[in-house]
């Protein structure tokens, strides 16, 4: 871990970290996910000025981080030290729609999901409305 602990992320940084995780966890990363992670970068308001080439930086830190025993409590720790609290619903948001954007949910993304909640501080009724969201989105015909 000594690589991440000299690493210092932005807020926009850990958003992109946490959808990256959502899709990384099921060790799967489908098309649609990927997609979802790059239009969102690339067209809301929070990504302004986001430089995008450090979304590679964040992917491959993400996968390091999913190497080690304890990478999942560096990512969140991370994350907590560099998104202000304003961002948490936003970033559990962009979590759900990565992990919907495929049509399904794994078990994996499930648990990531809710490992999100707790450690964002997500409120149980916030969160239902937003996966509530997410799954409104991502549904077919």
């Amino acid at each position: 871990m000594s690589e991440t602990e000299n690493l210092s992320l932005t807020a926009q940084d850990a958003l992109v970290a946490l959808m990256i995780a959502v899709s990384a966890s099921d060790e799967d990363i489908r098309t649609a996910e990927l997609v979802k992670i790059n239009t969102a970068v690339n067209t809301l308001p929070v990504f302004a000025g986001y430089d995008v080439d450090r979304m590679n930086t964040m992917a491959q830190m993400v996968f390091d981080l999913f190497e080690q025993e304890d990478g999942l409590d560096a990512l969140f720790g991370l994350v907590r030290e560099a998104l202000p609290d304003r961002l948490n619903e936003t970033a559990y948001a962009l979590a759900c729609d990565v992990a919907a954007a495929d049509g399904t949910l794994e078990e994996t993304e499930l648990r990531l999901l809710e490992e999100m909640r707790y450690e964002l501080n997500i409120d149980r009724l916030h969160a239902a409305a937003i996966e509530r969201g997410a799954r409104a989105r991502h549904l077919t015909v």
